[in-house]
């Protein structure tokens, strides 16, 4: 999801080559599929990847592949592990490959870490929490991305490869699946057309600060322009939100009430209580600053749903 957006932003921008690869996609790629190069890759497997950067050589490599679903990760902890983990390696591995041949070859690579890896950390008398603040993630994705910042750290280290650690925090916008603001709108157009009487939800209480996708494509993209090499960034949004907050934005956007009930099938076995970062120093190094808020993300959202769901 994210990926599609960079390449809508590339795309309006002009003169770059772009190339986005993918496997079993969440988004309806052909919102994209004449903006960018698109190719599938596995990214579990090395040959594939070693291909696709030694073919094209990109200046930049926004590493974005994941299982990034917390709920899958406790059904699936070795994929999760093999596609967050080992994905990580292959790619820092074929810019070596690479530069067995040519030497010169110094690509920066962002990736996309995640708020997931503070956990335990993340509690209201520490947030919004700091980079420097232990890692306790709480569930097996949480942990994967530990270990994606964490070799993103080392190959930096090792190999002098230009890597940037962005630990993503709750973002979401049109095109997002599986998360709670995606699942709320999705099941909000199904109330609209008159298919669902009643939303089902899990824990309303927790809370949330949340970014728009495209503020947190231009944070990527400036990282890439700006930022310290080896250094880990937050990307949180500055308002924090309960989850309950959610459904009165929609109910004003769809113009309609929307009963909500408890499904237990939602409820996650450990849920960080509160999810909130400070980005001050990806502002201080950028210049990074969020253009949009809560309700015309949800607002986007619905109108991109109602052009998708007939």
């Amino acid at each position: 999801m994210v990926g599609s957006h960079m390449i809508d932003y590339y795309h309006a921008l002009g003169g770059v080559k772009i190339t986005g690869t993918y496997y079993r996609p969440t988004v309806d790629i052909s919102d994209i599929r004449d903006k960018a190069d698109l190719s599938e890759v596995d990214v579990r497997y090395q040959l594939g990847v070693a291909k696709v950067i030694m073919s094209l050589r990109p200046d930049k490599i926004f590493h974005l592949a994941a299982q990034s679903y917390p709920t899958v990760s406790w059904d699936k902890p070795q994929e999760t592990m093999d596609i967050n983990v080992n994905g990580t390696v292959n790619i820092f591995e074929a810019i070596k490959l690479v530069r067995k041949d040519d030497p010169s070859y110094d690509p920066i690579v962002v990736v996309a870490c995640s708020s997931a890896q503070y956990g335990a950390s993340l509690t209201p008398e520490n947030v919004p929490i700091k980079e420097n603040a232990e890692l306790l993630p709480l569930h097996p994705y949480g942990v994967s991305k530990v270990g994606q910042d964490l070799l993103s750290y080392q190959y930096f280290r090792s190999d002098n490869i230009k890597t940037i650690r962005a630990r993503i925090f709750n973002t979401t916008g049109p095109r997002k699946a599986n998360d709670v603001v995606a699942d709320f709108t999705h099941r909000a157009r199904l109330m609209e057309l008159g298919r669902l009487d009643v939303m089902r939800v899990g824990n309303l209480s927790t809370q949330r600060a949340i970014t728009d996708v495209r503020d947190l494509v231009q944070a990527l993209i400036l990282l890439s322009d700006k930022g310290t090499w080896g250094e880990a960034y937050n990307i949180s949004g500055s308002k924090v939100y309960t989850i309950s907050e959610i459904i009165p934005i929609i109910e004003e956007i769809i113009g309609m009430k929307v009963p909500t009930e408890t499904d237990p099938a939602l409820l996650r076995p450990t849920d960080e209580p509160i999810i909130f970062g400070d980005s001050s120093k990806l502002k201080s190094h950028t210049g990074w600053e969020q253009q949009y808020d809560l309700h015309t993300t949800i607002r986007d959202m619905i109108d991109y749903l109602r052009i998708k769901i007939q």
